[in-house]
């Protein structure tokens, strides 16, 4: 039997039964919360036990404790980010991690570390990320309206003597830490969301900017969302309409209005209730909370009249906002214009390959690569095989890892994961071309070629192929450890001991003797871009006597076109690596042992006495 509480889903639309007929449902924020039992395990280490409460409507609720109580990860369970281990969560009546494709489009999260391009300014940043969300029919008008109307709402527009240009139109670089923290709730905002989660929302401002960040949370509760901000700043909590406490262990210490919280603990400030957590840690405060009449008052009576679960099952994926097509151009349009934007970087993609063909070209001599008993070939050409290597590398290993925060939130707003990634491959697979084709005419200005390569007639023009080829698999292979690396130093460390520790099983510069080493080097792309580059100039025939010889490197047609298949198989499985990692790090993919079958009935906003603000 379908009730007025049920929400139905048909194709990507949603209705609700009203008298006998069914109305499409429209969500205006006017939404509740539930968070059931949620605990969320790592590696043996419970980080948050058990942890339920109800969130009204209309509510602004600080999340506060120790540090490393569990706040963010509080945060993160309640927006489906990183689902908890156990427990539910319940979005107006429907289970966010089962119907997470659909409600992640109605949920808003500001990290606390700021997720915005530096060379951009907020409006053209602001502009990438309308395109990307909004819907296919959106018009470029309205589209700039939406972002106008947020740059307007968060005060990016407002100048001063010092600075005439609004911070709306200046690079992000050059704002106060309070204005990027603005320009990242405005990034949320454009798709008003129902529900706000901030991470920290007021770490590193001033006293002035935490004000206007406190009162802007405030108005856009006023204005008919609900805000969930973990922080630890604890002289606004007077202004929120709840306050929930995680103590010692992740346990939920307290949930209900700030000044019912001091009561409870019987505190005059906040601060001295951080202190009574360390002075007394085998203190159990969560058992205390639960035989209190504030968990009976702000919890359980919103926890009660469970309904059984009718009319909707697992929601189907709403259509994505943008095809994947336009989404790759969008993409590939702003990364394009990130590259443009820094001009360093720009000019360092262009300088580098000229500078390093320039050494090619200088410790070589007068390099040949056609003749008898040649023994700058090998050399010249295993150095262009290790610019190749490095630079590819070192050019896409922070790519993915840079952007880890900005892609997962980009996901939740339904970006394709394949088409992100398609993004870089095919920017960074451009840069990888040009720098290999710079790296080559400059290395080999004025050297002897052989009167043809191995399949084109044009052996310069195969040169170029080949180490263009083994620069675009060394980026994909970039790519691959930039989407596992867990920091951007370590992504750089790993990227640069793979490229190099390539060399040693090239074949070039040790014979590979034993069956292991073979092995090995089949499964190393700089084997197998050595043995392109060595087919074109006939290598086997140029090495002085006594010289490294080896069968792949004959100057056959098979031998080249086996060489080059073999980079472009390795070069599509580091991608679908990568891609496959970008999906199981992407929001709601962590399964829970266990699910809730029964929702709580609605959550109606507590009376706060702030109805008149």
């Amino acid at each position: 039997m379908v009730t007025e509480q049920d929400v139905i889903g048909i194709g990507p639309a949603t209705f609700r039964l009203v008298g006998d007929e069914l109305r499409e449902f429209l969500d205006q924020g006017d939404v509740s919360l539930v968070a059931r039992d949620l605990t969320v395990r790592d590696g043996g280490q419970v980080r948050l036990d058990r942890v339920s409460f109800p969130i009204g409507e209309r509510s602004l609720v600080a999340v506060i404790g120790p540090s490393g109580a569990g706040k963010s990860t509080l945060l993160h369970a309640l927006t489906g980010l990183r689902p908890a281990t156990e427990g539910a969560v319940w979005y107006d009546n429907r289970d966010l991690y089962a119907e997470y494709a659909e409600l992640r489009h109605r949920i808003g999260l500001v990290p606390q570390d700021d997720v915005i391009y530096p060379k951009l300014t907020p409006r053209r940043f602001l502009g990438y990320a309308a395109e990307l969300r909004f819907p296919g029919d959106t018009t470029a008008g309205e589209r700039s309206r939406r972002v106008q109307e947020v740059i307007d709402d968060l005060k990016l527009m407002q100048t001063t003597k010092d600075q005439p240009e609004p911070p709306a139109d200046r690079p992000a670089e050059n704002l106060s830490g309070g204005q990027r923290k603005r320009v990242n709730i405005a990034l949320e905002l454009l798709t008003k969301p129902s529900v706000l989660f901030l991470d920290e929302p007021t770490s590193s401002l001033d006293v002035e900017l935490k004000e206007d960040v406190v009162d802007s949370m405030r108005e856009l509760v006023n204005d008919g969302r609900t805000v969930v901000m973990a922080t630890h700043d604890l002289e606004y909590l007077d202004r929120c309409d709840r306050v929930l406490v995680l103590g010692p262990g992740g346990r939920m210490a307290f949930y209900g209005p700030s000044e019912e919280g001091l009561r409870h603990f019987g505190q005059t400030r906040w601060v001295e209730v951080y202190r009574a957590f360390g002075a007394e840690p085998e203190r159990d405060w969560a058992d205390e909370f639960q035989r209190s009449p504030c968990y009976q008052q702000y919890v359980a009576s919103g926890l009660t009249g469970l309904v059984p679960r009718v009319g909707r099952g697992v929601a189907e994926p709403p259509p994505a906002p943008r095809s994947r097509l336009t989404q790759l151009a969008i993409l590939c349009r702003r990364s394009s214009t990130l590259i443009a934007a820094n001009r360093g970087f720009l000019v360092s993609l262009v300088l580098l390959p000229v500078v390093l063909g320039a050494l090619i070209r200088l410790c070589a001599g007068a390099p040949g690569l056609r003749g008898p008993a040649n023994a700058r070939a090998e050399t010249t050409l295993l150095m262009l095989i290790i610019i190749a290597a490095v630079t590819g590398v070192v050019f896409s290993v922070r790519a993915l890892i840079e952007e880890r925060d900005m892609y997962r939130r980009e996901r939740m707003a339904g970006l394709s994961a394949g088409t992100y990634l398609l993004s870089k491959v095919v920017i960074l697979g451009l840069v990888a071309v040009i720098q290999a084709a710079l790296l080559v005419l400059v290395g080999l200005a004025g050297a002897r070629m052989p009167t043809h390569g191995a399949l084109l007639a044009v052996p310069l023009a195969e040169l170029i192929v080949d180490v263009a080829v083994f620069s675009v698999t060394s980026m994909a292979l970039g790519l691959l450890v930039s989407a596992f690396a867990g920091s951007q130093d370590l992504a750089l460390l790993v990227g640069i001991l793979l490229a190099i520790g390539q060399v040693m099983l090239t074949g070039a510069v040790l014979p590979l003797g034993s069956r292991l080493a073979k092995a090995v080097g089949i499964v190393i792309p700089a084997r197998w871009g050595f043995a392109a580059v060595a087919a074109t100039t006939n290598l086997n025939a140029i090495q002085p006597r006594g010289g490294i010889t080896d069968p792949f490197w004959a100057h056959t047609p098979s031998a080249w076109l086996r060489a080059i298949g073999v980079q472009l198989v390795m070069t599509v499985v580091f991608a679908l690596a990568a891609w496959w990692r970008l999906v199981q790090i992407s929001p709601g993919r962590t399964r829970r042992r266990w699910t809730i079958r029964q929702v709580p009935g609605p959550v109606r906003r507590p009376r706060t006495g702030r109805e008149g603000r």
